[in-house]
């Protein structure tokens, strides 16, 4: 008599080299996935800077953080996505709607883990901590990742 079918030998080979494939190529899709975040975060980075820069040209060479109250400039924080988000007259009031949006949403670091859309404000180096996901540096106007392995980008 006749039988059609595997043994059991026959079906734990190919159940370890199915193994074998696995080991090789899962790793290989977490490196991808960690190449698609970088360049997400360069691309973030390319156009939330040039957003800045548009910006300071169109309100008398200020960035989003600073408002004009009537009588002087002052600094205002917790405008800037709203600034760079909406629209805004020539003094970073956002009543106005002579000037904006400069991005349609404000993006989240994909590397931070917490308050990945926020951004701390110092006029230093970014602390590389991840919370916030984004640091502005308000003397120099230079705009980070806050993550470690991507300040210097």
């Amino acid at each position: 008599m006749y039988r059609k079918g595997f043994t059991l030998v026959e079906i734990l080979i190919v159940v370890i080299i199915l193994g074998i494939l696995a080991a090789i190529v899962i790793p290989q899709f977490t490196e991808a996935s960690q190449d698609a975040r970088a360049s997400a975060l360069r691309t973030d980075l390319q156009t939330i800077r040039s957003q800045l820069q548009l910006y300071k040209v169109q309100h008398l060479d200020r960035y989003p953080h600073m408002v004009y109250d009537g009588n002087s400039w002052s600094e205002d924080t917790g405008g800037f996505i709203d600034r760079l988000t909406g629209t805004t007259d020539l003094y970073g009031d956002t009543s106005g709607d002579d000037y904006g949006p400069y991005l349609q949403d404000f993006p989240a670091n994909p590397f931070a883990s917490d308050n990945a859309r926020d951004v701390a404000f110092g006029t230093g180096e970014p602390d590389g901590s991840g919370d916030p996901g984004w640091y502005f540096n308000t003397e120099t106007g230079n705009f980070y990742a806050n993550t470690s392995d991507h300040t210097n980008w």
